[in-house]
């Protein structure tokens, strides 16, 4: 254990912060819209009708959907940012084979302009050019490491599990209560599931923990009432 984690354990001093960010990110994303988008697929079905097999169809497609969905999504978006990542380490790597004076005279005025004396930056960036120039350089003009690349299959895998257990939660409550509190007993697990869900995201990445819960709450709610009127609306007019 280095001197930094014993001194402030809470802070992020892992070399795998990025993936662990990553996954958190596509965790919570997943698990977000596995309650949200499931649960207003079944509150506006329920609306509609009492049939709970035509609940329980549109829930499950919406479940198995929303879940490849998710992981197809997230596996293109991190899958495009690594390329990227790679493309900017080959750059930088043929910069430092081909012109080697310029990127150290560059990685010293990037010393300079965070507040370094010129001395200092120039001393700086000749002893970090000598350990490592490369990584000196990724992380101080990127804000890259190249051992800790975000891994899309992981986001993938993050993503659609955190959605189809996200999802269970809206599904079981609309089965397995009576009609008539049906609709109220989901809105109420739903909500109470984002709320906990933005407070463990809060948590994990160290932000304010109301801030992220009302802020979940506030937009499941919504989407609830919307679907909610929505399915109402087309089962009074016999569309259920």
């Amino acid at each position: 254990m280095t001197f930094a984690d014993e001194t402030h354990p809470s802070e992020p001093h892992a070399a795998n912060i990025g993936q662990r960010l990553n996954w958190l990110r596509a965790g919570v994303l997943g698990a977000n819209d596995g309650i949200v988008s499931v649960a207003a697929i079944v509150v506006g079905v329920a609306a509609a009708t009492n049939s709970l097999g035509l609940i329980f169809t549109a829930g499950a497609a919406g479940l198995v959907g929303g879940a490849v969905s998710m992981a197809l999504g997230e596996y293109v978006s991190v899958s495009s940012q690594r390329d990227t990542e790679r493309a900017l380490i080959e750059k930088e790597r043929r910069e430092l084979e081909e012109m080697p004076d310029e990127e150290l005279a560059e990685l010293t005025e990037l010393y300079e302009q965070r507040g370094l004396s010129a001395e200092t930056a120039r001393t700086v960036a000749v002893e970090l050019t000598a350990h490592d120039a490369l990584a000196a350089h990724l992380e101080v003009e990127l804000g890259i490491n190249q051992h800790d690349l975000v891994n899309p299959w992981h986001a993938a895998l993050s993503s659609a599990v955190a959605f189809t257990i996200g999802a269970l939660l809206p599904m079981l409550a609309v089965l397995l209560t009576p009609p008539s509190a049906r609709i109220a007993v989901t809105f109420i697990a739903v909500l109470v599931a984002l709320a906990c869900t933005g407070t463990i995201a809060a948590r994990l990445g160290g932000a304010p923990k109301l801030r992220a819960m009302l802020r979940l709450v506030i937009g499941g709610a919504l989407a609830l009432v919307a679907t909610f009127v929505i399915g109402m609306l087309l089962g009074t007019a016999g569309i259920g």
